[in-house]
């Protein structure tokens, strides 16, 4: 991790983490021990320790299960890239950070420029007694530009990332300096904008906030942990019941969402989950209508519903659990000027500032750093402040436009599980037109 503020260079870390993860059997009861110490005498001491704490407690587990959980898949996989992180040289990540850093000057409104480059090379290997052997590697880059232009009591902020399994190819400084000077700009443009207007009007969300709206109102509901009570103490439950599948129509007939773990430089693509699991792209909606869940084997068995590949770990000390990946909305057939024209009233919004959804995912409010008003199938002004609010069901069944440009987005920080895990998941999505939704300005 690198960081510049202001043309300083404000962080400079590195971690290197090694360890091993025990899983048992015992009685139906799956169980645990993690340690880091690799020797054969720490592993036999995890091995010990799963067995024992997993015997105590295998006469209250909640489901029985079998080796039928656990594959004996064998495979290799490894992140898609054009240059290795190996190869690209530290001085040349400083030189992007500066180069953006510098790129975001040109007004003393501007108080804030900050630039941050994460680079991650993760390698897991698993193996089973059932003769399961795989070994997988990962190259991760997350990148992220800021800047904040204040003047009086109002500040905005505009952002850009670039978030992706990718090597050396992603420090590209023209790329960075023309977006840093495009968000520097549109920060001070913001500041003179009028407040969004309020009232139901049609929505335009872009692709960055796209990713958040599929997060957290597809993603997070339709994990089978979450709708069998797994998660309810910490993250929450779902308004998803286990009769809705088949049968609900989450969304319009133009939403079609799938769970695709195969997409190239997307952030959490993989070729196996953390049971050994052959990931493949499945359809979670088709047409609207809810077909999958994002369950593993084990939340497949003690649900009945169909599930994925999605038995993930944040680390080699944290048991596998329901997680999301590369959750995607699929493109449609329009381009984003054929989706603005279709616009009488409404706002385009961009980029997530702020969200809350409630426990169930169900009711949301989300804001967004950059808006511009459509009057008559035209852009128009800038506005600031932008929000918008719905209920998940009622909200996808006002999609009516699906644009054909797929951007990929994605972020490292979603956070689930007790004791806490944080891992990376992927988005990808069209820009997306809805109908009559709640808009509203000022601060969230």
């Amino acid at each position: 991790m690198r960081s510049v503020r202001n043309d300083q260079p404000e962080k400079n870390e590195s971690t290197l983490e090694a360890g091993a993860m025990c899983e048992v059997l015992v009685d139906g009861h799956f169980g645990y021990a993690a340690t880091a110490d690799l020797s054969a005498q720490g592993l036999k001491r995890a091995f010990d320790r799963a067995l024992a704490t997993t015997r105590a407690t295998s006469e209250h587990k909640v489901h029985g299960f079998t080796h039928a959980q656990r594959p004996s898949a064998q495979g290799r996989h490894q992140s898609p890239r054009g240059r290795s992180l190996e190869s690209t040289q530290l001085a040349q990540i400083n030189h992007c950070l500066m180069g953006a850093s510098g790129a975001m000057k040109g007004s003393e409104l501007l108080v804030n420029r900050s630039a941050r480059a994460m680079t991650v090379q993760t390698q897991l290997a698993y193996f089973s007694s059932n003769g399961a052997d795989i070994r997988q590697r990962f190259d991760m880059v997350d990148i992220a530009l800021s800047a904040t232009a204040a003047q009086g009591m109002e500040s905005q902020t505009r952002t850009w990332s670039h978030t992706g399994q990718f090597g050396g190819e992603a420090f590209e400084q023209e790329l960075w300096e023309r977006e840093a000077q495009r968000i520097s700009r549109e920060a001070l443009e913001l500041l003179q904008a009028p407040n969004c207007p309020s009232g139901n009007m049609d929505l335009i969300l872009m692709p960055d906030q796209m990713m958040l709206q599929i997060h957290e109102s597809i993603g997070h509901p339709l994990e089978l942990d979450r709708i069998l009570g797994d998660e309810r103490n910490y993250a929450g439950w779902s308004f998803v019941q286990a009769e809705d599948f088949g049968q609900l129509q989450y969304g319009s007939k133009l939403m079609n969402v799938s769970f695709d773990p195969g997409r190239a430089h997307e952030f959490a693509g993989y070729a196996f989950d953390d049971a050994g699991n052959p990931a493949t792209r499945e359809l979670l909606i088709e047409r609207g209508v809810l077909r999958r869940g994002l369950g593993s084997l084990e939340s497949q068995q003690r649900s009945g519903l169909p599930g994925v590949a999605n038995f993930r770990s944040a680390s080699w000390n944290r048991a596998p659990i329901d997680r999301m990946a590369n959750i995607n909305l699929e493109p449609g057939n329009s381009t984003l000027d054929e989706l603005i024209s279709q616009v009488e009233l409404g706002v385009l919004m961009q980029t997530n500032r702020s969200w809350s959804i409630d426990d169930y995912r169900n009711k949301f409010q989300f804001g967004c750093e950059h808006g511009r008003l459509i009057r008559n199938g035209q852009l128009q002004e800038v506005v600031r402040n932008p929000n918008y609010r719905g209920v998940t069901v009622d909200f996808w069944n006002r999609l009516a436009g699906v644009g054909s440009d797929q951007q990929a987005h994605g972020t490292p920080n979603c956070g689930k599980g007790e004791p806490s895990q944080v891992i990376r998941v992927g988005h990808a999505s069209p820009a997306c037109l809805f109908r009559g939704v709640q808009v509203f300005g000022g601060q969230a």
